[in-house]
């Protein structure tokens, strides 16, 4: 497996943090740490390209960088990963920690480089909105699927099938872990970002970035089945209007937009 290269940017608001995440996400930054004051970000090293880097941070921050093994890598996700608890609906932990209680759902998560642990904004509010779906022996699909988490959490609601997708090798490999973890059957994974335009869902959950959803928003609007419902996120709240606006011309209906922090969720209806 590849060593992973660690920047670490200091002397940076939390709202600067929110915003460089989703910048960096979209150069192949995978992981992040946000604490007081810093921003770690963390990316394999033949993806690396200080240019990139450079241009999204255009002088106005300084940064560190380290080269951090494969051993090392998991070593310092897990020293910092701490059970996310989503009001009384859902907690998410890791093996190493002791069982939530008072939770409706509980989902174990192997803390590796994979996106979607709930720690971030956009992940939280997924999973805040999903309680208010009906999943039972609905068709799901879940764009961008990281750790596996939003789909594991639709079979535990009920789903009938799964089909998750994602584009990164290592997200799958995480997120067929993480489904075998939580004794989840109904799971088909899939590595590719291109939506399956053959099949139509219930249910579609896009947690990602503003580009691969404009790119994808016609797509998807045409798996939609009539009375189904999509949500969207990975998305700051400057990307509302250009994501509502691509959303109504591939023929969508809007209906809301749920904010937290800086980041927002969108439902969309066919």
């Amino acid at each position: 497996m590849s060593n992973y290269i660690q920047i670490k940017i200091e002397n940076i608001s939390s709202q600067q943090s929110e915003i460089l995440v989703a910048q960096l996400s979209g150069i192949g930054f995978d992981g992040f740490e946000e604490g007081e004051n810093f921003l770690s970000a963390f990316i394999e090293e033949e993806k690396f390209d200080e240019g990139k880097l450079n241009d999204v941070l255009q002088n106005n921050f300084s940064y560190s960088k380290n080269i951090l093994k494969q051993k090392n890598w998991n070593e310092e996700w897990e020293k910092n990963f701490e059970p996310v608890i989503v009001d009384d609906f859902v907690a998410v932990r890791a093996e190493f920690h002791e069982p939530i209680k008072n939770v409706e759902h509980e989902i174990i998560i192997t803390p590796k480089m994979s996106f979607g642990t709930g720690h971030h904004a956009t992940t939280y509010m997924m999973m805040q909105q999903m309680r208010s779906i009906d999943f039972k022996n609905k068709d799901v699909f879940d764009f961008g699927t990281g750790t596996g988490i939003l789909a594991i959490l639709a079979e535990k609601l009920g789903a009938a099938s799964i089909t998750a997708i994602d584009n990164d090798e290592w997200s799958i490999k995480n997120a067929k872990e993480n489904i075998q973890k939580n004794n989840c059957k109904k799971n088909s994974l899939q590595l590719t970002d291109v939506p399956p335009s053959s099949k139509k869902f219930d249910i579609i959950l896009a947690n990602i970035n503003r580009n691969v959803i404009l790119e994808n928003i016609s797509a998807l609007s045409k798996m939609l089945n009539k009375n189904a419902q999509m949500l969207v996120s990975g998305l700051l709240q400057e990307d509302e209007e250009a994501i509502k606006n691509a959303a109504f011309k591939a023929g969508l209906i809007y209906v809301d937009t749920i904010p937290r922090d800086k980041w927002i969720l969108i439902k969309f209806l066919p």
